[in-house]
């Protein structure tokens, strides 16, 4: 490759609808990733800056391959965001 197409030197990611399109005129499906939490689930950070926090599976997003724990902090609750290939940072409690 010798450059990209276009006005600016770093190119642009392509967007979900235009990857699955690619997809489907290959002839492939995206791949499906497992993921073993289930909504409601109580999981312990294990990697990280908040290892050892205990948190809830609050919400996991299978089309952006994405989970959502909620851990408390300063009196609060916190959101933190993983994507499925990082879940391995969490392990049940």
């Amino acid at each position: 490759m010798t450059g990209f197409v276009g006005t600016t030197t770093r190119p642009s990611p392509l967007q979900d609808d235009e990857v699955k399109k690619i997809l489907k005129k290959i002839g492939q499906e995206p791949p499906k990733v497992k993921v073993s939490f289930t909504k409601g689930e109580r999981v312990k950070v294990v990697d990280g800056p908040f290892t050892d926090f205990i948190g809830v599976v609050d919400d996991i997003n299978p089309e952006k391959g994405k989970v959502r724990v909620l851990v408390s902090f300063l009196a609060g609750k916190l959101p933190l965001n993983w994507t499925f290939s990082r879940s391995n940072e969490l392990s049940e409690v």
